[in-house]
């Protein structure tokens, strides 16, 4: 019988992570390992990072008693490292963050105590609103300590010395090709520097998302203009000083969609919740993988857990917003609508149902009007303003029925009707009611509008 883990405080959890072999997809010849760093406590490899940067400042008494204050340019998960070691250690942390970040690493982060300050993600370093400029201008004027994981030799020292000896054992020494994406440029500069040493044949692959500079650099050694890219916490704009990638000589551009439809597939054949990240690794290491002549051993990573990425990634409506996943073309007004009542995707209410039932669900699926049906036709159309109308000057009003309140004068247009001449119902406050003779199809809002024309874009 396997003797049961001694007991050990949080930060003793970081590193040691499982490594999992993946049989589920096609590999080509080549044996796909893949080392789970969402087991770590924080839920992502930038644990390591973050517990080897803080002990590093510690050991050169730049934190300590007399400075308690920690300052942040991040992704999101870096943040959530660094948050965990200095909740552990009575540390004050703010953070600055793109905008671009999932929800649920924002809630993550701030649940831990973080400061998080929001910044653009559409300006280059050297714009004032830059994240990693914003994060040394608040340091300084703070006076806190700027981690700079970016420059910072513990980030690199961290893979070093725990991640890479860490998979050499799991792999008994047998490995012939590494696959790393560059967001600080830590992992891969760790990784190349201990396998020079432990394991010298060991090739090191770069994992890039599509608008990322990095992947031509490698390629030709220029710094070319950097895109824009859905996939978080990789890719860059710019060389961050950690990034040796002298021993990199394949290098993969993988797309958002090819990241994310990997990461999804994980999931779905291997049972792997990963995040967006982790598909653009794992698309890179399959193609790699399928690419070969003979039999190789790969490993990459399963950098953190897609629950950070439920209300994206793994969203199908956000998705099909995206234009990520493919839908039916139908040439008429279904293809603006997002959820269509034959998907079971419209949120509706009951004549019957109470107020208080309709602000539920208006709170639940953050809509702002709900259609009500009788059978599979829409005889009314609720609002905010009509919930609140209704309660202002008696809450309990809000147990009246529906039926008592919703208004029957509705907007209803012809699924065949042009996409213009919604525009007078929109501007006028409609929600326009899309029907197939008498079969309802679904709502079209402004948003909805705007995402079908931004999918054409693509």
């Amino acid at each position: 019988m396997r003797s049961a883990p001694q007991p050990t405080d949080l930060i003793g959890l970081i590193g040691n992570t499982p490594m999992v072999r993946v049989t589920q997809l096609d590999t080509g010849p080549c044996e796909l390992y893949l080392k789970l760093e969402n087991h770590n406590p924080g839920g992502s490899i930038k644990d390591r990072i973050g517990l080897s940067m803080v002990t590093a400042a510690e050991q050169a008494g730049q934190l300590g008693p007399h400075q308690k204050h920690l300052v942040e340019a991040t992704a999101g998960n870096t943040g959530l490292g660094l948050a965990l070691v200095a909740a552990q250690k009575g540390y004050r942390l703010t953070l600055v963050i793109p905008d671009k970040m999932s929800q649920e690493k924002v809630l993550h982060l701030k649940s831990l105590g973080a400061e998080v300050v929001m910044t653009r993600s559409d300006v280059e370093k050297g714009h004032p609103d830059y994240y990693q400029d914003m994060a040394e201008r608040i340091a300084r004027e703070l006076g806190g300590f700027y981690v700079n994981q970016f420059a910072n030799p513990a980030n690199p020292l961290a893979h070093e010395t725990t991640t890479g000896p860490e998979i050499a054992a799991q792999l008994d020494n047998r490995l012939d090709a590494m696959v790393c994406g560059v967001g600080s440029g830590g992992t891969i500069a760790g990784l190349s520097r201990y396998f020079a040493k432990a394991i010298p044949s060991c090739e090191m692959v770069l994992a890039d998302p599509e608008g990322s500079v990095l992947t031509e650099y490698v390629q030709t050694g220029k710094m070319g203009k950097a895109g824009s890219w859905v996939v978080e916490g990789i890719g860059e704009d710019f060389l961050p000083p950690n990034a040796d990638l002298t021993r990199v000589k394949k290098a993969y551009t993988i797309s958002d969609k090819e990241s994310l439809e990997t990461a999804r597939l994980v999931l779905k054949k291997a049972g792997i919740l990963a995040g967006s990240s982790s598909g653009t690794l794992i698309a890179a290491a399959l193609r790699y993988c399928r690419e070969q002549t003979t039999p190789k051993r790969v490993c990459t990573f399963v950098c953190d857990s897609g629950n950070k990425y439920l209300s994206k990634m793994f969203n199908d409506f956000w998705m099909a917003d995206q234009g990520f996943l493919p839908r039916q073309a139908h040439g008429d007004l279904r293809d603006v609508i997002t959820r269509r009542y034959a998907e079971r995707a419209v949120v509706t209410l009951t004549p019957n149902d109470t107020l208080l039932v309709a602000y539920g669900r208006m709170k639940l699926y953050e809509v702002s009007q709900l259609p009500v049906l009788e059978g599979n036709k829409v005889v009314g159309m609720i609002d905010e303003s009509d919930l609140l109308l209704a309660a202002i000057d008696d809450e309990t009003r809000l147990r009246l029925p529906v039926r008592d309140i919703m208004t029957t004068r509705l907007q209803t247009v012809d699924v065949r009707t042009p996409v213009r001449e919604l525009l007078p119902l929109l501007d006028k406050g409609f929600v326009p009611i899309v029907v197939d003779g008498e079969e309802f199809v679904g709502l079209i809002t402004r948003i909805d509008l705007l995402n079908h024309l931004r999918r054409k874009l693509r």
